[in-house]
C-alpha cells in the first residue's frame, strides 16, 4: 500500500458506526469526548453551528465538513445560542454500523451525517496524532469531489438501506476517511500552512521514500536506498526525512516494521518466523529482540496477553 493507504488500515480497529439524523429546530446536542477514536460530521442539509470545548461557536453550511480526529467532545445547534442537551445514550454502548433518527421540533430541518472509528491506540500514526482537534472543511464549488461524492454514497445507503449495505456502507467509511485526509493536506498545502506530516507527503521525495518503506517493508532499506528512491544525496535526504518525519529514516523504517508485526500478531495465526521475515528481519531472534525493545514483551506473549501501546 501507499502510506496513506497503509496508515488508515493500521490504525482503524473494530467496526464504524455512522447515522444520518434530522434536526427540526430549536436544537441543541453535546457529543462527548471517547478516547481512542475519530470522527466527523457533514451537513447533508440546511445549517448549523458547531461548539467546541473552548472558543467562539462556528458557523458550518450545507456540504461543510468537521473531521474530529482525537475523538475531543463539542456540541452542535441550530443557533449559537441554542441550549445544549446531553447525550442520552452511553458513547462507548455497542451500536450498529449505520442508523437513521428525527429529531421532533418545528422550525427549520437541518440533515447531518456523522460517523466514529474507532482507533487502536497502540497503532495510531503521527499522520493522524499531529492533526489539530477539529478540521473544518467547508464545502467549495468544483473542489473534493471524490469526497462530496463519497458524502452523497454514504448517505443514500443510510437512508435507504439495500443488500449489501453493510459492506458498502463499511467502504464508504473507510473511504470518507481517507477523502478527509487527502481534502486536509490539500488545503494546508494551498495555505501554505504546510508542516510535519502533510508537508512529508506533500514533498516528492520525502513521499517516495515513505511510499517505498510502506510498499516493502522487508526490502533491506539504507538511507542511501531510500535516498536514490528520493533523488537526493545520502546526507540531503537523511536531514529533509528528519525534519518532516520527525525522526530519522531508519527509525521511522524500524517503528513501522515493529508495528506492522504487531498488527500480524493481533491479526493472523502467522508463525513467528512468518512474521519476522514479512517485516524484514533476517531470523526469528533477531525479530524478537527489537520487538522486545519496542513493545516491553516478546513476540508471542504479546500476541497472547493483548496490545499494549509501543514503549
Amino acid at each position: 500500500m501507499d502510506v496513506l493507504s497503509d496508515v488508515v488500515a493500521a490504525m482503524r480497529a473494530g467496526v464504524p458506526r455512522s447515522a444520518r439524523v434530522e434536526w427540526a429546530a430549536p436544537w441543541g446536542q453535546r457529543f462527548p469526548s471517547v478516547p481512542g477514536s475519530a470522527g466527523f460530521q457533514v451537513v447533508l442539509r440546511g445549517s448549523c453551528w458547531a461548539v467546541p470545548p473552548e472558543g467562539e461557536p462556528i458557523p458550518v453550511g450545507p456540504g461543510d465538513v468537521l473531521f474530529f480526529p482525537h475523538g475531543h467532545g463539542y456540541g452542535l445547534a441550530d443557533s449559537p445560542t441554542s441550549p445544549i442537551a446531553e447525550p442520552e445514550c452511553d458513547p462507548d454502548a455497542p451500536a450498529g454500523l449505520f442508523a437513521a433518527a428525527a429529531m421532533a421540533g418545528t422550525g427549520p430541518v437541518t440533515v447531518t451525517l456523522c460517523g466514529g472509528y474507532r482507533l487502536d491506540a497502540g497503532r495510531v500514526h503521527p499522520v493522524l496524532a499531529g492533526l489539530p482537534e477539529m478540521i473544518h472543511l467547508p464545502a467549495r464549488l468544483g473542489h473534493d469531489t471524490e469526497l462530496r461524492a463519497a458524502v452523497e454514497l454514504l448517505g443514500g445507503e443510510i437512508e435507504n438501506p439495500r443488500p449489501g449495505a453493510d459492506l458498502v456502507v463499511s467502504a464508504l467509511l473507510d473511504m470518507l476517511l481517507l477523502y478527509i485526509l487527502r481534502a486536509w493536506f490539500t488545503v494546508s498545502t494551498e495555505h501554505c500552512k504546510v508542516s510535519g506530516w502533510a508537508a512529508a507527503l506533500a514533498d516528492p521525495a520525502v513521499s517516495a521514500a515513505l511510499n517505498a518503506v510502506h510498499r516493502d517493508p522487508a526490502h533491506p532499506w539504507t538511507v542511501e536506498s531510500l535516498g536514490r528512491r528520493a533523488g537526493l544525496s545520502r546526507a540531503a535526504f537523511s536531514g529533509r526525512f528528519t525534519r518532516l518525519v520527525g525522526q530519522p529514516p531508519l527509525s521511522y523504517l524500524t517503528w513501522w516494521r515493529l508495528g506492522t508485526a504487531a498488527r500480524m500478531l493481533r491479526d493472523s495465526d502467522a508463525a513467528l518466523s512468518e512474521i519476522a521475515a514479512a517485516v524484514g528481519y533476517g531470523s526469528e531472534f533477531a525479530f524478537a529482540n527489537a520487538f522486545k525493545r519496542e513493545y516491553g514483551m516478546a513476540p508471542g506473549r504479546y500476541r497472547r496477553v493483548g496490545c499494549p501501546s509501543p514503549g
